[in-house]
């Protein structure tokens, strides 16, 4: 099935971390002005090489037959995004880059794999994201109530779903940041990847002097439809807050961190959400739901609205992402849009993405339009 009669149920989930120092160059290939081409390129395949083991991976783990799996949905990893129009060389471009080659994962695991997803929608005018949206849309809509569904991975997004909406109905967009900062700080005072249960943010204080200057970033007070990324709340930002590393505990730059999060999308909600939208729950997902302190800054921000780990609708926080290319690459194959034009701004709906065949694989178009 596609489309509103798509279904989901989860056999199986697994997490595979990169290792620290593939982490490392990962997080340094993506800084602006830090990446050659020569590393792009390289880590292209090391990275299609990983993708396929975490498919296989899960294949095992879920106890489901490789040449059973129909397809693999691969977002990849983005390493720099740019989604406002620029002109360049006498053309006007938005650019995205997603790396983790497709054609390795096909190859490796002999499964139909579809990748790229987003530079079809900025082709067509849009910002390339959020794209989750659609899925928001298909799995989570709801009579009776409406819904914010938030995902705070490194940037936070959320989708917007009025009750009874229909497609038309749903806008989304990124809010500003999510773990990005916390981690990175945390990884600077602590030597972690990221703060585990809110323990060191928990052992600190806001400072609302800090917060007050972090909350004047300009992108915070764009209109949707929008979307960030490294390239404004990365390093320049956590540079911001490392300077005041000395006058305050280190604990208080990670807890101001945190509240920055939970305020920047408060302030999304009040600003651009509740004058148009009455929302009873919101729903979360991706790492911070995992971070108790967050997720009790968002539900003081919020006062009035149910904040819920993504759980509270059947799916676990940290497989939503991968539910949602899941469908997405489907959508695909069945030759159905995958993006929503009011969401990312793009001029039309388009089918997303590359279809990269797996083994023994014939591309054909059936009678409903799907892609076999």
């Amino acid at each position: 099935d596609s489309g509103v009669a798509t279904r989901v149920r989860l056999l199986g989930f697994e997490f595979v971390p990169y290792s620290p120092e593939l982490r490392r160059e990962v997080l340094a290939l993506s800084e602006p002005g830090a990446g050659s081409v020569d590393k792009i390129c390289r880590m292209n395949a090391v990275l299609g090489e990983w993708f396929a083991r975490a498919a296989l991976a899960v294949c095992g783990k879920a106890e489901v037959p490789v040449a059973q799996v129909d397809l693999i949905g691969s977002h990849g990893q983005t390493v720099h995004h740019l989604p406002e129009p620029e002109q360049v060389h006498g053309v006007t471009v938005r650019s995205t880059l997603q790396i983790g080659d497709a054609s390795l994962i096909a190859q490796r695991t002999g499964i139909t794999t579809v990748a790229d997803f987003r530079a079809r929608d900025m082709a067509a005018g849009g910002q390339g994201a959020p794209l989750v949206p659609l899925v928001d849309y298909l799995l989570f809509r709801s009579t009776e109530v409406g819904r914010v569904m938030l995902n705070l991975g490194g940037i936070a997004n959320f989708t917007v779903l009025p009750s009874n909406c229909e497609a038309g109905d749903v806008f989304a967009f990124d809010t500003g940041p999510g773990n990005m900062v916390m981690d990175a700080l945390v990884q600077e005072i602590r030597g972690q990847d990221f703060d585990r249960d809110g323990e060191v943010a928990a052992a600190g204080r806001v400072n609302y002097e800090l917060l007050e200057s972090l909350m004047t970033h300009p992108f915070l007070k764009l209109a949707p439809p929008k979307s960030t990324g490294r390239e404004a709340f990365g390093r320049p930002v956590v540079e911001q807050v490392l300077v005041w590393r000395g006058r305050i505990p280190d604990e208080d730059l990670v807890c101001t961190a945190a509240a920055f999060t939970a305020q920047s999308v408060a302030d999304a909600v009040r600003r651009f959400v509740l004058p148009v939208c009455p929302v009873q729950e919101v729903v979360v997902s991706g790492g911070g739901a995992q971070n108790p302190i967050l997720m009790q800054m968002l539900g003081t921000e919020l006062p009035g609205t149910k904040v819920h780990k993504m759980e509270h609708l059947g799916v676990p926080s940290d497989a939503k992402e991968a539910v949602a290319f899941a469908v997405l690459a489907n959508e695909t194959v069945y030759g159905n849009p995958g993006n929503l034009p009011r969401v990312t701004g793009a001029s039309e709906s388009v089918i997303l993405g590359g279809v990269f065949p797996g083994a023994g694989a014939r591309i054909s178009v059936d009678s409903q339009g799907g892609m076999f």
